[in-house]
């Protein structure tokens, strides 16, 4: 469908860790001559986490090809260069967000007249977003106007019905390849809640129960709503001497490098973020997620943001491994998102009978799969 003629659009939908970004880089790879030292293959990425990720699962798949990989993504501040003074793009492919994206285009630094292939990873995200939207359509235009026939590839777990009304309108030939909702939440990754009384709570839930027994399982990402919460419960648990890294938007780059990086490396076992890593991160050695926030759509106090929920208990049991997903509840409105979030999904969310029992954890982790 992607690698043989006639190429093409497609539009793709798949679970959380089935392997959509080895998919589109054996995509980008085939159609780019190695002996061309000029861009043929873009990939538009929401975060600039993400394009680095894509780039390294790129390098790794092309080592032997002669194929090279530009990072379009906005530099850290000790490795700021004026657009003026940039060299012209040689590489043959480019992963980048789309922001550095139309800076490189409108300042002739990246020739869009020989791409082939443009590839949309996370493209709900990418098209639903009105700032990500009206970049994205620019660049898409850009390239069909510059390189004529050019196939797209616009891959995402999520595709919401607003998003897949856009595609259609843009997109008129091509394949089209969706999941029905219900079908989405990942069988391998057990999802529980847990009602608790207050934010203390929370924090002794964390401490005592879940870091009790997920000390043997493996690697854990907790996921806050904002900025104050990934300080405030960063502070919480190193009180408590427990090693943990966060992560969140106003990091500067080079410091949000580090702190994914030593999270990879397994140099820290438990990290904490906002939605800036919900999407495409990918870390195998992750088998327990927890929403001590839950997803809610901007400017709304009980509308769940489904998507972004999919999202983030996706970077549990990457790849068919088992994993685990607890949702913090504490008060009404936690309890009508979760309701919702069941509704929209038909999955009932097994509910962990009382957040004080260590049998409790140790029986929900145990039918997991990630304790004997």
């Amino acid at each position: 469908m992607i690698l043989t003629p006639p190429y093409k659009n497609l539009v793709a939908q798949a679970h959380n860790g089935s392997g959509k970004t080895t998919c589109f880089v054996l995509g980008m790879l085939s159609r780019v001559d190695p002996n061309r030292r000029i861009p043929q293959a873009i990939c538009i990425c929401p975060t600039r986490e993400l394009a680095q990720q894509n780039k390294s699962v790129l390098m790794r798949m092309s080592k032997f090809t002669g194929i090279t990989c530009a990072s379009a993504i906005s530099p850290a501040l000790k490795d700021y260069m004026p657009i003026s003074k940039m060299a012209p793009v040689t590489d043959q492919v480019v992963i980048g967000t789309s922001g550095t994206l139309i800076k490189w285009i409108t300042n002739k630094k990246l020739a869009t007249r020989d791409i082939k292939i443009l590839v949309f990873d996370e493209a709900d995200h990418m098209l639903a977003e009105e700032n990500f939207m009206s970049d994205s359509t620019r660049i898409m235009r850009d390239i069909q106007s510059s390189a004529g026939d050019c196939q797209l590839l616009l891959f995402s777990a999520t595709f919401n019905e607003k998003v897949k009304d856009f595609i259609t309108k843009v997109i008129k030939e091509g394949n089209q390849i969706f999941v029905k909702k219900e079908d989405l939440t990942l069988d391998k990754v057990k999802q529980y809640k847990v009602r608790v009384p207050d934010e203390i709570a929370k924090i002794e839930v964390i401490r005592d129960k879940i870091f009790e027994f997920g000390q043997k399982v493996g690697q854990v990402i907790i996921f806050v709503r904002t900025k104050i919460s990934t300080k405030n419960l960063h502070n919480a648990l190193t009180k408590e001497d427990y090693v943990c890294s966060s992560i969140q938007g106003s990091l500067d780059h080079a410091e949000r490098e580090k702190v994914i990086q030593e999270f990879k490396d397994g140099y820290t076992k438990v990290l904490i973020s906002t939605d800036l890593l919900a999407r495409g991160f990918d870390q195998s050695q992750v088998n327990l997620v927890i929403n001590y926030d839950m997803p809610i759509k901007y400017n709304s106090r009980d509308e769940p943001d489904y998507e972004v929920y999919l999202h983030r208990i996706g970077r549990a049991g990457r790849f068919g491994q088992k994993g685990a997903v607890f949702n913090l509840l504490c008060g009404e409105t936690d309890d009508i998102l979760m309701t919702k979030i069941e509704n929209y999904f038909q999955h009932k969310v097994q509910e962990v009978p009382s957040w004080e029992s260590e049998e409790n954890f140790e029986t929900v982790l145990k039918d997991a799969g990630l304790l004997e």
